[in-house]
């Protein structure tokens, strides 16, 4: 090598990459709609316990036997108004917690996705609550109907004026007023969760923090000493010639 080439500099270890969040598993669709049917019928199922609370809390309507049927023993009776009052917010209620236990249960399924699942199990949990709700003193509630002598008083159980379901088309059976409360609560109450995740993903990442402690506690890299100064010449030294 001619003494006027420079000297090669030491090469400079690369640092370490910065880590990368591992690639999301593959999504299969089978195993998807598994776990969307078992989280429809999970929280479908759930509207029987809800059925069973709004039963207890909804006040039965006084009622009297007549020729014509049961009628109402007052004029104008607050008890369907207060029946259809906590059904709505019983279904509200149940909609914000089924929408955070999905989000908080089905991470890997956070977006679109959970949002239709939570939807669709809050409609489901609706019907069911509506069916198994007024159903509770129902046989004895017709039985007094059928047997009792006319003017006997007796309680009409809890059902829903403002809420049913209706066929479109005269097929297929649309719910409609407040069975669509549960739904209704859920499907808000996923959005803004999904609104106010700090992970654009809506899926748990490593924080930038925690990366960056972990590449400053690998093994530190040799990077080459500086070059020294010249140290000052002696008192009385001669000093070097100059060119």
């Amino acid at each position: 090598m001619s003494p006027d080439t420079p000297a090669a500099e030491p090469p400079v270890p690369a640092s370490p990459a910065y880590p990368q969040q591992p690639p999301a598993p593959p999504r299969r669709p089978a195993r998807t709609a598994a776990i969307g049917a078992v989280t429809v019928l999970v929280l479908g199922l759930l509207g029987a316990p809800l059925g069973l609370l709004w039963a207890a809390v909804a006040p039965a309507t006084p009622v009297i036997k007549s020729g014509e049927g049961a009628i109402y023993g007052q004029a104008q009776p607050e008890q369907p108004v207060a029946a259809d009052g906590w059904f709505s917010l019983l279904g509200l209620a149940f909609g914000v917690l089924a929408a955070l236990a999905v989000w908080l249960l089905l991470r890997g399924r956070r977006g679109p996705v959970g949002l239709v699942l939570v939807v669709a199990g809050g409609l489901a949990a609706g019907v069911v609550a509506w069916q198994v709700g007024r159903r509770v003193g129902l046989v004895d509630y017709e039985r007094l109907l059928a047997t009792a002598p006319d003017g006997t008083p007796f309680g009409k159980p809890a059902d829903l004026r403002a809420g049913g379901i209706e066929l479109f088309l005269g097929v297929l059976p649309v719910p409609y007023g407040n069975l669509l409360l549960p739904a209704f609560g859920a499907a808000v109450a996923y959005t803004l969760l999904a609104g106010w995740s700090r992970w654009p993903s809506l899926r748990p990442e490593p924080e930038p923090d925690a990366a960056w402690e972990g590449i400053s506690s690998g093994p530190a890299a040799a990077w080459p000493a500086p070059p020294t100064a010249p140290e000052p010449p002696a008192p009385g030294a001669a000093e070097p010639p100059r060119g």
